[in-house]
Formats: structure tokens, C-alpha cells, sequence
């Protein structure tokens, strides 16, 4: 018989789970497969339970948001041939659902997590001991995503953002970095950079080109510098939001690798969840690291 490790976090998004969990139980064990359920209890438990389990497991499946999906990534990164992860979108944006097209209906995308279509996807690694699946980020609006109360976040979904990113215009902080790729080399002080691998960043789709392939071995970077000007501060805003053309105060590229190196620690955010503070970061692209069923 089939071995599958589902792993729940019931607290993600509007607890929608609830009220589909019996649902796709019967699915799951219908299909042939016998279950490992666990009910995530706190931070970081899904990566220990994955680690512990995964690897005996013909298939993982996660029903959570990003970062619940980002610690099961982050557990499956530890075996060298991990098995197949499912995805079953319960978050408040679910960026990652959105970029490979993952139905956003539990049941449809249950049943995508098991006949659904494996696809390779990269992985990024983050100063060698930690992964992102779709973001790394700094600066202005980053610590929104893990410091909006989740009560807000199930009730207003990603309008959270929006809602606790404005309140943070007004105290932008900057970072004086010098980020080195390839045989480029950039020096500026920065207000917001990410790294990524996704077309959707906090349910918007406008910070990144939709020509984006998420296997394709390369991350795209985005890095907005200090505005000088209140002038400055309102295209940069309508660049975040509103989804205006890149102006001079924007860096765009792709990058395999790269290295950022700053005066003073930086918070960093990994999919949603904190991810440390640093002076010194190295991001490498895994190609195609691991295998996800989609649509």
C-alpha cells in the first residue's frame, strides 16, 4: 500500500479545512494510500515532522499557507531524493497556488495532490542552512507578512497587506548594501529588495513579470533604492501597488546566485515567515530540486 504524510495546519487562512478535513480523508484513503496525518502544534513542527517522516512517504501533502508550505519544503530538503509533495492552498494569499495554477477549491486541489502532474520546481537555499520556495525579501513592507495578526489575515485576506504595509510609508528604513552577481556589482541604499520565484508577491501580481518560469534555474531580483523626494516616495509607491512601469529608482534582474552584503543586520523574510537578521547573505538556485503535483 501507498504511504502518505498529510500535514495540517488548521489555523491557516479562514480554517477552511475544517470543514472539508473528513472530505478529503475519504479521498486520500480511497485512493489507495495509508495516512500519516499530523495537526501542526507551533513554529517550525511541520519541517521537524517531515524530517522525521517524509522520507519513508511516497507522497507528501501540506494544506496550509505559505510559510506552513515553506517549513514542509524546508524538511523535505533534507533528503536526497524526496518523494512527491501535494499542495492543498489554505493561506491567506497562497502566492505559491497562484503561480503554478494549483485550484484554490480544497477538493479540486486534493485531488490535483494525487493524479495531478509532477512538476520540477526550483528551490532557493538561503545562506546554506535555510530554503524559500518562491520569496526572500528585506525592508519596507516585509515584516508585514509575519507580523499581521492571523485573526486580520483570515478575515481580510491579503487586503491585510495592503492595510499594514500603507501604515509603514512613513518610517521607511534603509539599507546601505552591495549586492554581487555574477560580474555585477551593485552599491545603493536600498528600501525593500526581494528575491524570488513566483509571479504573485502578497496576492499582487504586478512586481514581477508574468513571463516568470519557476524551473528555469534563475531567481528574479527586485531592489528599490532610497526615494529622495516625496515625488519619489509616490512612484515608488505606485510601482508597489499600482503596478506602474519600473523608473530609476527600481533595479530588476535575474540571478542564479547571488550575494548581499550590508553595513548592519538585515531582516530577512522567507516565504512569509522570519527568517533571520544578517549581514551577509548567499542565495543560490537548486534547479528543479523538488517535485510538485499540479493541475
Amino acid at each position: 500500500m501507498k504511504k502518505m504524510l498529510f500535514v495540517i495546519n488548521p489555523r491557516s487562512g479562514r480554517e477552511q479545512i475544517h470543514t472539508r478535513l473528513l472530505e478529503i480523508l475519504d479521498l486520500f484513503s480511497g485512493a489507495g494510500y495509508q495516512l500519516q496525518v499530523h495537526v501542526t502544534q507551533g513554529p517550525k513542527d511541520a519541517t521537524q515532522i517531515v524530517r522525521e517522516y517524509g522520507g519513508e512517504k511516497d507522497l507528501v501533502v501540506c494544506s496550509g499557507g505559505d510559510g506552513t508550505l515553506n517549513e514542509v519544503i524546508s524538511g523535505m530538503m533534507a533528503f536526497a531524493d524526496p518523494p512527491v509533495l501535494g499542495y492543498i492552498p489554505a493561506g491567506s494569499t497562497n502566492d505559491l497556488a497562484s503561480s503554478l495554477r494549483i485550484p484554490k477549491p480544497m477538493m479540486e486541489a486534493a485531488q490535483t495532490a494525487l493524479w495531478g502532474t509532477p512538476f520540477g520546481i526550483d528551490i532557493g537555499r538561503f545562506c546554506g542552512d535555510r530554503h524559500f520556495i518562491y520569496i526572500a525579501a528585506f525592508g519596507a513592507f516585509t515584516e508585514v507578512s509575519y507580523q499581521t495578526p492571523q485573526d486580520k489575515k483570515n478575515i481580510l485576506g491579503h487586503q491585510a497587506y495592503v492595510l499594514e504595509g500603507v501604515k509603514s510609508l512613513g518610517s521607511l528604513k534603509t539599507y546601505p548594501m552591495r549586492v554581487e552577481w555574477e560580474d555585477q556589482v551593485l552599491e545603493e541604499e536600498f528600501v525593500f529588495g526581494m528575491v524570488t520565484n513566483t509571479i504573485s508577491v502578497g496576492g499582487f501580481k504586478g512586481l514581477v513579470t508574468q513571463s516568470v518560469a519557476l524551473n528555469d534555474g534563475e531567481f528574479e531580483v527586485l531592489l528599490i533604492r532610497k526615494p529622495r523626494t516625496p515625488l519619489d516616495l509616490s512612484s515608488i509607491i505606485s510601482y508597489m501597488f499600482l503596478r506602474e512601469e519600473p523608473n530609476e529608482h527600481v533595479f530588476k534582474f535575474k540571478a542564479k546566485k547571488l550575494r548581499m552584503i550590508s553595513q548592519a543586520p538585515v531582516d530577512w523574510v522567507l516565504d512569509g515567515e522570519f527568517g533571520g537578521s544578517r549581514t551577509e547573505v548567499e542565495i543560490e538556485d537548486l534547479k528543479e530540486r523538488l517535485q510538485i503535483r499540479v493541475k
